[in-house]
């Protein structure tokens, strides 16, 4: 080669025998130091003489043999994986694996015993580097994840604050048919709302009247549940005015200064209503309040009030909701530019969000329908349990009267004692009745009273949202045909009525968006309200079984003792 002439050309036969040289040189050392070599030079045998031409492509590359590491390498990148065709994906079940993704199902795919090695070590590596980060631990969802910010907030102002409010000593002002009931409203909270911890007012019925149309009219529209206040007794009251006798009327009295010890504190137990000005104001301010106006039951007001409720109940049944065109203010916003990224149809979630707030109303709608007929079915059966019981003490306490007149007339001396002795005990047999029929009415049927009118004050809340939408419509309605006056005045090309025009398609805009905001925020309101409603609900019937319960069996175990005292003097007669 140095004088510039090339060497013979070399014949086949030579050629292939220094492949098979090559070939035994280049692997010799790598199959005996790796037994992965062995299993992968034993496939590769296995393969036919088509693989072996593949992997040996270039003979005249050099490898050198002291670097096996190189060599496994370039082994493995000479390994072509195999593809494998993907069906085409469903837009359904691309929609599903969008909300919840779930592991591709694939099939396994051959890797060499080298990348089957390779794949258990990292395997092995990602899980020691798991077990020796303590900080990757899968997180435990808390338990008031579920739970709005306001229920949260309130829920700790509940524990942080406290407010008690009792009615007492009622009292009779005046005389004849101007003569009024005042009633002492005692207050202890630590709410810092208010002037003094404890606070002592006078009210008359009206200011309690008064108060909560005050409340009805600054929170009803904008979907709170205002308590509502006890129903003015034209007939109970009259008797308590021409009696000249407290003792006669007491039993009336009693029911409502309870019924208003309830209505307060049912009001003072929502977050908002009990640091509202004016409530404040009722149980704060000292001496008389401005009188109420329109709290009378036979009032030119009472009739207007009576003919407003006609009114609304014929418009809520003419005026159909529909809510299938209302634009929701949630949008899911990743699922939606997942959509867009993978160039699928885009699916309009405020469907779906317009579709679950519509079945949410009207389930709760029929719910409440139920509630209120199942209430009121309940409140009649308490009622004649009740009637039955006064019924049963009267027919007692003449049983006991019988017996004492029985055992004055016995000329037996321990059959005398007995008989006298099981007056005295039907007497209290007797007492037991009364007081089991009181706790039927103020424990049991009281509460089933209260939620009555619970859930008509619930109904106008949800009159309210309808009342919403209406006004919403209307306005949409309103701004459509004002477009379309405009759109006339461009065309008749009347300029100088254009501005005019063109002024109240945005008064109008403005006022479909605010009747918009105002829709979407009453319907969020009465879904908070809702919940406490239910959450409130739950809890007072809760404690009042359960009070309901223990007095039932205080009652009978009473009674056992009383007929258990009187067994040894039956047994005693000879």
């Amino acid at each position: 080669m140095a004088d510039g002439r090339e060497p013979p050309p070399m014949d086949e036969g030579e050629l292939s025998e220094e492949k098979d040289n090559n070939e035994d040189d280049l692997f010799k050392s790598a199959v005996e130091s790796t037994p992965a070599k062995k299993a992968l030079e034993d496939k590769d045998n296995d393969a036919g003489d088509d693989s072996e031409a593949d992997i040996f492509e270039d003979v005249g590359t050099e490898i050198p043999l002291d670097t096996p590491d190189e060599e496994n390498k370039e082994a493995e990148n000479d390994v072509k994986p195999i593809k494998v065709e993907e069906p085409t994906p469903d837009p359904v079940s691309v929609v599903e694996s969008v909300v919840e993704p779930a592991p591709p199902t694939t099939e396994a795919k051959p890797e060499s015993p080298k990348a089957a090695a390779k794949s258990t070590t990292t395997k092995t590596f990602v899980q020691a580097a798991d077990k020796s980060n303590p900080t990757k631990t899968t997180k435990k969802k808390p338990e008031n994840d579920d739970k709005t910010q306001e229920e949260i907030e309130e829920e700790e102002s509940g524990d942080q604050y406290s407010i008690e409010i009792t009615v007492s000593n009622p009292s009779k002002k005046g005389d004849g048919m101007s003569s009024y009931m005042v009633y002492e409203v005692n207050t202890k909270t630590t709410i810092p709302a208010y002037k003094k911890p404890e606070l002592s007012v006078t009210r008359r019925f009206s200011d309690f009247l008064g108060i909560h149309d005050k409340l009805a009219n600054k929170h009803l529209p904008v979907g709170r549940i205002v308590p509502p206040a006890p129903q003015k007794s034209v007939i109970g009251m009259t008797k308590v005015k021409m009696s000249k006798d407290e003792s006669g009327s007491s039993d009336f009295v009693e029911k409502r200064r309870a019924s208003l010890e309830r209505y307060l504190n049912r009001t003072a137990a929502h977050s908002i209503l009990r640091v509202d000005p004016d409530f404040r104001d009722f149980l704060e301010t000292d001496g008389e309040l401005p009188k109420a106006t329109n709290t009378q039951a036979l009032s030119g007001a009472g009739v207007k009030r009576l003919f407003n409720r006609v009114g609304e109940a014929v418009g809520k049944i003419s005026f159909k909701m529909d809510e299938t065109d209302q634009h929701s203010a949630f949008i899911l916003g990743q699922s939606i530019n997942t959509y867009r990224y993978m160039c699928l149809p885009i699916i309009p979630f405020e469907c779906y969000m317009k579709d679950e707030t519509k079945e949410w109303f009207e389930e709760k709608q029929l719910q409440i329908e139920s509630l209120d007929q199942q209430f009121k079915k309940l409140h009649s059966s308490i009622e004649a349990l009740v009637h039955h019981r006064k019924e049963l003490a009267l027919s007692t306490s003449s049983f006991a009267k019988s017996c004492a007149m029985l055992g004055n007339a016995e000329e037996h001396t321990a059959l005398s004692r007995a008989i006298s002795q099981l007056a005295e005990i039907e007497e209290k047999v007797e007492q037991l009745y009364h007081d089991q029929a009181d706790t039927d009415f103020f424990v049991f049927s009281e509460l089933i009273k209260d939620y009555i009118s619970l859930i008509s004050a619930v109904k106008e809340v949800f009159n309210q949202r309808v009342k919403c939408y209406k006004t919403w419509k209307e306005a949409e309605t309103t701004l459509n045909k004002k477009r379309e006056n405009k759109a006339k005045l461009e065309l008749a090309r009347k300029a100088d009525k254009l501005p005019q025009a063109e002024h109240e398609v945005h008064e109008w805009e403005d006022k479909v968006e605010k009747g918009q905001d105002e829709f979407e925020k009453i319907s969020e309101t009465i879904r908070k309200e809702m919940a406490r409603f239910d959450r409130k609900r739950i809890r007072d019937f809760k404690l009042t079984v359960i009070n309901y319960l223990e007095s039932l069996m205080n009652n009978q175990q009473q009674l056992i003792k009383y007929w258990e005292a009187f067994l040894p003097e039956v047994k005693a007669i000879a």
